[in-house]
């Protein structure tokens, strides 16, 4: 036997097979791990969502310590254990999103043969993260500021597309994009994911006007929360009425079952999302209704990226190759 034995032939035990999920890949556990970085950031968002509405924001004061004299939390006379356990748990979390990125990125390193475009997304999620992380500090440091807490929210937005995108291109081939539906319903879909951020948006700018601040200190947006509550209603009313005009240009045109799939799966959660925040608002904003609005928030982003992304296509994997029907030129 060989002085030095290869990962496949030793014991499968679960921390091994972790391993070789990372050092010995194969494209389904490089997407299997960029499920796992999505969930992840979906988790820290509602954490984060928690620590705003449980008043815990400043439950560590300064960063990157906790406290002053400590980076791990201790006893404070003008701070709640509870509110500092909180917001420490939630900065604990930030090392499980990096942990999820750096095993995006080495998988992607590892994978033979090499895909430079995944190598990429695995660079731009790692700089996410610590982006993410740096910027918690601009919050924590400001006190709360609404601006810096929308950001903050904005940030995770932007690191789940990456994360997205990161899954569903370790499951294509590395051609150029083709559409596989008419030129006009693809645009029909770039402007509703515009759409969807125009309404995250203004979510944050609701979140930053109402009450749940993370801390009964922190400065608010000085606007009227009935003014900005409608416009983010009005979005949202936008949102669904393209959600649906694209529905029924992909049922007319006859596109691709995954598209239209994709746009159905859309519409249901937009739908349980507005159920949410009509509730929330006639309920005086629950904490608990919070919480779950921005999980509907994540949600309903993620269902939108892949509304776009199944639109169109670069070719299947060689190892799962079938014919492209229905391709014509991006």
């Amino acid at each position: 036997m060989n002085a030095v034995t290869r990962l496949t032939d030793r014991p499968r035990t679960y921390p091994l097979i972790l391993v070789r999920s990372i050092w010995e890949p194969t494209t389904a556990t490089m997407r299997r791990w960029a499920v796992a970085a999505i969930v992840a950031n979906i988790v820290i968002t509602v954490t984060g969502a928690i620590v705003r509405v449980s008043k815990s924001g400043l439950g560590c004061p300064t960063w990157p310590r906790c406290t002053p004299d400590s980076f791990v939390p201790a006893a404070h006379p003008e701070i709640s254990p509870l509110n500092t356990a909180i917001e420490f748990g939630n900065r604990m979390l930030s090392f499980v999103v990096l942990a999820a990125a750096l095993a995006c990125l080495i998988t992607a390193w590892r994978l033979r043969p090499r895909r430079t475009a995944l190598v990429r997304l695995g660079w731009l999620q790692l700089a996410g993260v610590a982006l993410q992380g740096l910027w918690g500090g601009v919050v924590v440091r400001s006190a709360l500021n609404p601006i810096t807490v929308s950001m903050h929210f904005l940030i995770s937005i932007g690191l789940i597309a990456a994360c997205f995108a990161l899954y569903v291109r370790a499951g294509e081939a590395d051609g150029p994009p083709v559409r596989i539906v008419h030129r006009d319903i693809r645009r029909l879909a770039y402007g509703l994911t515009a759409a969807v951020v125009v309404l995250l948006i203004a979510g944050v700018v609701v979140t930053g006007t109402g009450p749940h601040s993370g801390d009964k200190a922190a400065s608010r947006f000085d606007l009227d929360i009935e003014m900005v509550a409608r416009l983010h209603a009005d979005v949202v009313w936008i949102v669904l009425g393209l959600t649906f005009a694209l529905l029924i240009a992909l049922r007319v045109s006859e596109a691709p079952a995954r598209a239209r799939r994709a746009a159905l799966i859309l519409l249901g959660v937009e739908l349980a999302q507005g159920v949410i925040g009509y509730v929330q608002y006639f309920t005086a904003v629950p904490a608990a209704l919070v919480a779950m609005h921005v999980l509907g928030a994540t949600l309903v982003w993620i269902a939108t990226l892949a509304a776009l992304h199944a639109t169109s296509t670069r070719g299947p994997l060689p190892a799962r190759a079938e014919p492209a029907l229905d391709a014509v030129p991006a």
